[in-house]
């Protein structure tokens, strides 16, 4: 394609930025050169010299060419997305397309996509790498949610709630505290927490393996403040025996 910002011929326009110190607005393309016969041409699908084909699939909007992979034009995204078409749907709030397993199973957020990926800093909406929707509603890129996962972390880089369903997660901790006491004098420690994942503040005992909210029984929780409550257990007193002379 021919860069109407610069004048070069690059493959792609992925190719040109890479290359060069400023973007190609792809919705600008104007001319392609045949590979084959060196003809520059209008924007089309096939050379109009020698007939070659330039891609399996061809947008006229995004003037991009490439292998056919169900790709579809989506207007309210304003670009090309991998389909097929059928198996995605436009959610209008988000203002993304979405697998259709999420069509009335997902939390929507406003123009969620138009953020940049919390992991990479990356753009979402125009990225290569497909889309994963949290729990929360939030986005990031697969790839980033999966090397979260991979290193422990679960928690979504915005908001902190839970990034997948950690209820087995949940119960092994419930076995480690049951086989871990604490020490004597924190036993009749109590704390105060918030619930990452319900919001809810409530006042639990305190065990350094995790504090459970008692409103949705996860531990993803933050303690808010120090220890309020501290029974030390009683000790018994033997009476003290007196010399008698």
């Amino acid at each position: 394609v021919l860069a109407p910002c610069c004048g070069k011929l690059y493959v792609c326009r992925l190719c040109h930025d890479a290359e060069e110190n400023h973007q190609m607005d792809r919705f600008k393309v104007r001319e392609v050169q045949c590979s084959a016969c060196l003809t520059v041409q209008q924007t089309q699908q096939t050379c109009q010299q020698c007939h070659l084909l330039f891609g399996e699939y061809y947008c006229d909007i995004c003037h991009l060419f490439d292998k056919d992979k169900k790709q579809y034009h989506c207007q309210p995204c304003g670009i090309c997305r991998i389909g097929p078409r059928e198996k995605y749907f436009h959610c209008e709030k988000c203002n993304l397309c979405l697998a259709q397993d999420l069509q009335g199973n997902h939390k929507c957020v406003e123009n969620v996509s138009r953020q940049n990926c919390p992991v990479c800093m990356e753009d979402i909406h125009t990225s290569r790498i497909g889309a994963h929707v949290l729990p929360c509603g939030h986005l990031l890129h697969k790839t980033c949610f999966d090397d979260m996962i991979r290193t422990g972390a679960y928690r979504c880089p915005l908001c902190m709630h839970s990034a997948c369903d950690m209820q087995n997660h949940w119960k092994e901790i419930d076995k480690e505290i049951a086989q871990s006491p604490m020490p004597t004098e924190y036993q009749g420690a109590m704390v105060k927490i918030m619930c990452n994942d319900c919001q809810a503040h409530c006042t639990v005992p305190f065990h350094v393996l995790g504090m459970k909210c008692t409103s949705c029984g996860s531990y993803n929780t933050a303690q808010d403040g120090g220890l309020i409550q501290l029974q030390q257990p009683e000790q018994n007193m033997e009476p003290q025996q007196h010399d008698q002379q």
